[in-house]
């Protein structure tokens, strides 16, 4: 069971992951911003100067781009191998779901307070509590009672 569970928290893990490499390849000019303020914080800013003022930056921003584009697709291929293996090794599918889901929203949260800055209100805590509540409630009801719901329908 055990094995199960870590695979599908890695799983959650690097969907959201996947995610936020999405946004940085595909975002506005966030990945530009993120390299001046990493060579000016690190004091190496050196400038190309050409005849449209071009800056290290400019020239890295499209290989940085698809270096992201290439950790999505990356992302996406393993997260899809540990959500296979979660299934393989848990006892039930619901409950691969449902620490995946956990896991994926919980990353995608605090990724984005990392990364971007973002910052989540109450209101969206609130509402991925209701989220994981439902989920729960389905993860907790037992094949067998489904199947005697099923039976007493049928009479």
């Amino acid at each position: 069971m055990f094995p199960g569970v870590f695979y599908a928290l890695l799983a959650g893990f690097l969907g959201a992951v996947a995610s936020s490499s999405a946004k940085l390849s595909l975002g506005a000019d966030y990945l530009k911003g993120v390299c001046e303020t990493g060579l000016r914080t690190w004091g190496e800013q050196r400038k190309f100067r050409q005849a449209d003022e071009t800056t290290a930056c400019d020239r890295l921003h499209i290989p940085l781009r698809l270096m992201c584009g290439g950790l999505l697709f990356t992302c996406n291929a393993v997260m899809w191998t540990f959500l296979s293996k979660a299934l393989r090794y848990s006892s039930s599918s619901t409950q691969t779901t449902v620490t995946t889901t956990a896991s994926n929203f919980i990353s995608s949260a605090l990724l984005g307070q990392l990364i971007f800055g973002e910052a989540q209100i109450t209101l969206w805590w609130v509402g991925i509590s209701l989220t994981f509540s439902g989920l729960l409630v389905l993860q907790r009801v037992s094949p067998q009672d489904g199947q005697h719901d099923a039976g007493a329908k049928d009479e």
